[in-house]
């Protein structure tokens, strides 16, 4: 996200050759290890309600599509909120910016910690909305900034393993204290793994200049990209179709596939370890396969949704497909940020605060979504109606933004 001067930009490939560390030793690399340790800890606090949706229902009496709407509401905060904060900290030293949030974020999670009722616990996951606003907007850029000379597509899968880890320990685990602890104690371990984290971050991390020529001046250029405005429009859908089932995994497989605690942590793990073998392939074939990685990610996004249901009759068949969902997401996650930083190479970080607040869209209006099939309709049905919403994302993103994005 950062630049120096004026003649460097946050993805630009030239500034990055420029300004880039010409060590490819473990030195080199601990800036982007650290930050990897903060996206594995913000994206475990992101869908550990997911995990724990039962739970935190029962301790507040409300049902579990009340309890979803922590999930819409946090969501919607960071899609609200990700370009205003974004141009309002614009400026400020990217170290310093980086703590900053991930104290605040540390904070929020006390306070769920300790949540009286489920107005407070809402309240202290707007705090961890706004920090996550900001993160998710300047942690892309920031780590491809600091990676080695060369390093770019490396850096950005080291960067999204983070969030596959927390599927394959983070959401498990954080699970698993919840079964047998309760959700609060969940919360509190996360804030005190952030305070760590934050003590690491303020070890490794140098001083970045902020982004001084970050500016509203820079939307008309993006929205005139036929490939960004396609990467937006796909985004927004797919995300939709896909959090409409995912965000309640946890009660479908429940009382869906009829599977207990254990198998729920299993399949949860499964997805997760998917995730990180996923960041390995990206990185060593994406810039050969861009439209493959592309195409499957939406495609397969729809019909593992489509399937979920007949999948669920029989555990083996759900577990399979778990690792394929995995797959598709993971790739979509990869293939789409990678996209944005070559479609914008002079305004980065304006337009992966513009995605970070369109795919929280999209998480918000499918767990809105769910939460209305799950109480209208039956849960059973979820994965038609998010299967449904991203066949949509998958004829655009064949249609559309795979011609756009031109060879």
């Amino acid at each position: 996200m950062t630049t120096e001067g004026n003649n460097t930009s946050n993805g630009n490939p030239a500034a990055l050759k420029e300004t880039g560390d010409h060590r490819h030793g473990l030195k080199a690399w601990l800036p982007v290890i650290g930050l990897t340790f903060s996206t594995f800890i913000f994206n475990t606090s992101e869908f550990i309600p997911i995990g724990l949706l039962s739970d935190i229902a029962a301790d507040f009496r409300i049902t579990e599509a009340h309890a979803g709407m922590m999930i819409t509401v946090y969501a919607w905060v960071v899609a609200l909120a990700s370009l205003p904060l974004m141009l309002i900290f614009a400026k400020t030293e990217n170290r310093k910016l980086m703590l900053s949030i991930t104290a605040l974020f540390t904070a929020s999670h006390v306070l769920s910690g300790f949540a009286k009722d489920f107005y407070m616990l809402m309240i202290s996951r707007i705090g961890v909305a706004c920090a996550h606003a900001i993160f998710w907007s300047i942690v892309t850029p920031l780590a491809v900034r600091l990676a080695p000379e060369g390093k770019r597509s490396t850096a950005l899968g080291i960067i999204v393993s983070g969030s596959s880890i927390a599927m394959i320990v983070g959401l498990p685990l954080g699970r698993t204290i919840g079964i047998y602890m309760g959700w609060r104690a969940t919360f509190l371990i996360i804030a005190a793994l952030a305070a760590i984290i934050l003590a690491i971050l303020a070890v490794v991390l140098p001083k970045v200049p902020g982004d001084g020529s970050m500016s509203l001046r820079k939307l008309p250029a993006l929205i005139k990209s036929p490939a960004l405005l396609s990467i937006y429009l796909v985004t927004v859908i797919a995300i939709t179709g896909h959090f409409t089932g995912y965000s309640y995994i946890e009660p479908f497989l429940a009382q869906v596939a009829g599977m207990g605690s254990t198998w729920i942590t299993a399949v949860l793990t499964v997805y997760g370890i998917v995730g990180l073998a996923g960041s390995w392939i990206f990185s060593r074939w994406y810039d050969r396969h861009r439209k493959a990685f592309l195409a499957f990610a939406v495609c397969g996004i729809s019909l593992f949704l489509l399937l979920l249901q007949a999948a669920a009759l029989n555990t083996a068949t759900i577990v399979i497909l778990c690792i394929f969902w995995g797959f598709a997401i993971n790739f979509y996650n990869l293939s789409f940020q990678s996209e944005i930083i070559q479609n914008a190479p002079q305004g980065t970080a304006v337009a992966m605060s513009i995605y970070s607040g369109i795919y929280n869209i999209g998480i918000g209006a499918g767990a809105l979504i769910g939460g209305y099939v799950c109480s209208g309709i039956s849960i059973s049905y979820i994965g038609y109606a998010g299967g449904v919403i991203a066949v949509v994302a998958a004829v655009i993103c064949l249609k559309k933004l795979i011609p756009a994005l031109g060879k």
